[in-house]
C-alpha cells in the first residue's frame, strides 16, 4: 500500500445521544472531540441520534401503519372497489 493516502482507521466510541448509550468500534469518521473511557482509553467521539438501542424497528416499539387508526382499511374501502377502463 501507497504510505498517505489512505484515511486513519481507528478505534471510535459512538454515543447515542438520546439515551446514552456507547460502543466502540474502527473507522475511518473525522471527529473532533474525544472521550475518557472506563479502561483508561481516551477516544475519538462520534454522536449519534439514533442507534440499535432506540431506534423503533429494533426495540421492537414500531407501530405498523395498518394498526393506526385503520387509515389502510379505509383506503382501501374507498378506493379498492374502482376499476380502471
Amino acid at each position: 500500500m501507497k504510505a498517505g493516502i489512505h484515511p486513519e482507521y481507528r478505534d471510535v466510541c459512538f454515543v447515542d445521544l438520546s439515551n446514552g448509550f456507547k460502543f466502540v468500534t474502527r473507522t475511518c469518521a473525522n471527529t473532533k472531540e474525544t472521550i475518557k473511557m472506563d479502561d483508561g482509553r481516551e477516544l475519538p467521539l462520534y454522536k449519534l441520534d439514533t442507534s440499535s438501542e432506540s431506534h423503533p424497528f429494533y426495540t421492537g416499539t414500531q407501530k405498523s401503519v395498518d394498526t393506526m387508526g385503520g387509515r389502510v382499511e379505509r383506503f382501501r374501502n374507498k378506493y379498492g372497489k374502482t376499476t380502471a377502463k
